[in-house]
């Protein structure tokens, strides 16, 4: 993209993302620099080579330090904030409470400290838990499903009281989104898919679960960055608003394949247990928040969010099959730097799930 194509009229400042070299800090830095905006991003951790990064600078980082955040947003002279930093659900416990409290406070006191305006911070659809009622609302009860869903609820209470300290602090929940450069568990799918096996689901595939595309989660945090303060300093729930049930959406990027292969139902109590067991056994890079509620209706209502002008551009299956495409012409196996659950850039080693995909390969 060319210099004359990334400026526009709605540049409005500096933006620092934190976990900014991350699945979705990397989307959020290229989107807000194609917006015109000066564009920091802050982490552990470099971007890879390959990434698209004219124009967007870089302050390595921890959020876990309040004086590194404040030296970050110091040397960015940044007027507002996307908290993208976040732990995974496989993290141990104190590291994702370190990293989603703790960091979040950490955040937003050196943006209270430093002047910035607004903070954008960038939850999950977890903090609900499991419901019998659809859709879920933003007045929903609140269950967060183990120490990661837990967290990111107290995260959501830290941005409550500096909200009555007078600051801007707009809370995103979004569902599970894709995109370009998502790897993680998807890869695993995708690499099944690309083999030519039958996906297996856990439970009959009949129940409704919501997905996101990456870049609709990125005009919404855009959004809550330009609108105006008062409409924006709440709570927001997102995901697209066109999705079916899970055999027919994960159909898609297999009928894209063209392997003649299809979605398999399985029962749910038994693919569970055989996943909690291969999980202790550290021989499947699946969660509990992936197995435990993939069977279960998941999705939340959009209609507060839209209510500001936003709107989904992707359904779940083209957001999946447009993830699947860009995993066929970019990603190269590298089994010697396979990770388990350390990052959503990264392949995970499947262990056991390699012999399954075996079996359904020759069903």
């Amino acid at each position: 993209m060319s210099d004359s194509e990334r400026t526009s009229d709605d540049s409005t400042g500096a933006v620092l993302v934190t976990g900014g070299t991350g699945f979705l800090g990397l989307h959020a830095c290229q989107h807000f620099r194609d917006r015109g905006w000066d564009v920091t991003a802050f982490d552990r951790k470099p971007f890879e080579e390959s990434d698209d990064t004219d124009g967007i600078d870089f302050v390595r980082g921890d959020v876990r330090s309040e004086e590194s955040v404040a030296d970050a947003l110091e040397e960015s002279g940044a007027t507002a904030v996307v908290h993208a930093a976040a732990a995974l659900p496989l993290w141990d416990d104190d590291r994702i409470r370190e990293t989603t409290i703790d960091g979040t406070r950490n955040v937003l006191w050196a943006a209270k400290d430093g002047g910035v305006e607004r903070v954008c911070y960038i939850s999950s659809t977890a903090v609900y838990g499991t419901h019998d009622t659809h859709p879920i609302t933003e007045e929903s009860p609140l269950e967060g499903v183990g120490p990661y869903g837990e967290a990111k609820i107290q995260a959501e209470k830290v941005c409550e009281d500096f909200r009555r300290m007078g600051m801007c602090v707009p809370v995103l929940r979004p569902k599970t989104f894709i995109g370009p450069q998502r790897l993680g568990v998807f890869q695993v799918l995708f690499d099944w898919i690309e083999d030519g096996a039958n996906v297996p689901l856990v439970g009959w595939g009949d129940n409704r679960y919501q997905l996101l595309h990456v870049h609709d989660l990125v005009t919404a945090i855009e959004l809550m960055l330009t609108e105006d303060e008062e409409a924006v300093n709440e709570t927001f729930n997102v995901g697209t608003d066109e999705f079916g049930t899970m055999k027919e959406d994960f159909q898609a990027p297999i009928d894209y394949a063209g392997t003649g292969k299809r979605t398999i139902g399985t029962p749910a109590v038994l693919t569970v247990t055989v996943l909690r067991a291969l999980e202790k056994l550290n021989l499947s890079p699946l969660y509990p928040w992936v197995y435990e509620t993939a069977h279960e209706d998941s999705y939340v209502s959009v209609e507060k969010l839209k209510g500001l002008g936003w709107e989904p551009e992707y359904s779940n299956e083209e957001a999946l099959v447009e993830t699947y495409k860009w995993y066929l012409e970019n990603y190269e196996s590298d089994q010697a730097a396979d990770e388990t659950g350390l990052d959503h850039r990264v392949a995970w080693d499947q262990g056991a799930l390699v012999a399954a995909k075996k079996v359904s390969q020759r069903i």
